[in-house]
């Protein structure tokens, strides 16, 4: 049994396109809470975040610098009680905040962060080097303490690329990719999904993790999926990992008991159909919180 803290994060500031700011109540209304409750753990519903002012910066070729800067110091400066919070969002510049709040937290136990990343997109991007000027690219680059972030809060305990793994990769800007494959991230792209599955290299992190007596915040953006499967997504990508192979990754995350957060990230309910991604959503926190493949009830149409 755990303590489970649920915040929502209506942010809708990382890209140009709406939608994302309806996430929260969409994993609600699809039975988050009641779900969790079922599998035994107390869940705390804290609703819905709200930022501050918006600080009036330039921003050249960026979209919505101020707004999302706000959004950054209040999920960095959120109290977050005992237990395990689910960042329920809202776009993926959410992490910005979420990922220096775990990261402060980690600091403060004398625990090593480190990141899995399940995701289409590198997010490796700064202002300075996205092309789109959406601040969704980004969180990974500033968590790693990349440059360029000068208008955002310090970020003082910038987590190594050596404890960051990224699962699922099928879309990334040439740019981030030479970056990162220079670097000591680990990369597991569909292709290495394919060709080798995806339970190798999850356990072989989840093994270094475990060893390091680490911290794991765990960010799952919905285009980590086939749009087949998970449609309410602005970011669609074809060539997603499946249903299964995403509540294999969930299962083995909840095995290991190694999660300090998670976030859930880029649900468009505008882009969903009859509620389905919001749905598979909900069933894939609940893998990441106990839930079995034999637990799961047959559906009624």
């Amino acid at each position: 049994m755990m303590d489970i803290h649920l915040f929502g994060v209506p942010l809708d500031c990382g890209k140009v396109r709406a939608g994302c700011l309806m996430g929260p109540d969409a994993l609600r209304t699809a039975g988050l809470p009641a779900t969790l409750r079922g599998l035994g753990h107390r869940v705390t519903d804290h609703g819905n975040i709200v930022p501050g002012p918006t600080p009036a910066l330039e921003s050249p070729g960026l979209h919505a610098l101020g707004e999302t800067v706000a959004w950054t110091e209040a999920l960095a400066s959120c109290a977050v009680p005992p237990g395990l919070p689910i960042w329920m969002g809202g776009d993926h510049a959410l992490s910005l905040g979420t990922g220096l709040a775990s990261a402060r937290r980690a600091a403060a136990a004398g625990r090593p962060l480190f990141l899995l990343w399940l995701d289409a997109h590198a997010d490796y991007h700064t202002p300075a080097t996205t092309a789109s000027g959406n601040l969704h690219g980004t969180p990974l680059g500033y968590l790693a303490g990349r440059d360029g972030f000068d208008a955002f809060p310090a970020n003082d305990t910038p987590v190594p690329l050596s404890q960051v793994c990224l699962i699922g990769l099928h879309s990334v800007d040439a740019p981030e990719r030479a970056a990162l494959e220079a670097s000591e991230a680990t990369l597991v792209d569909m292709r290495a999904i394919d060709e080798r599955g995806i339970a190798r290299p999850l356990a072989a992190f989840l093994d270094r993790v475990g060893r390091a007596n680490g911290h794991l915040h765990v960010s799952l953006d919905v285009d980590f999926l086939d749009p087949a499967v998970a449609p309410a997504v602005g970011t669609t990508v074809p060539g997603g990992a499946t249903i299964r192979e995403g509540h294999l990754a969930m299962e083995m995350i909840h095995d290991s008991g190694l999660m300090t957060a998670l976030d859930v990230v880029e649900l468009n309910p505008a882009l969903d159909e009859r509620g389905r991604t919001a749905q598979a959503m909900v069933d894939l926190i609940a893998s990441a919180c106990g839930a079995r493949v034999f637990d799961r009830p047959t559906p009624s149409f």
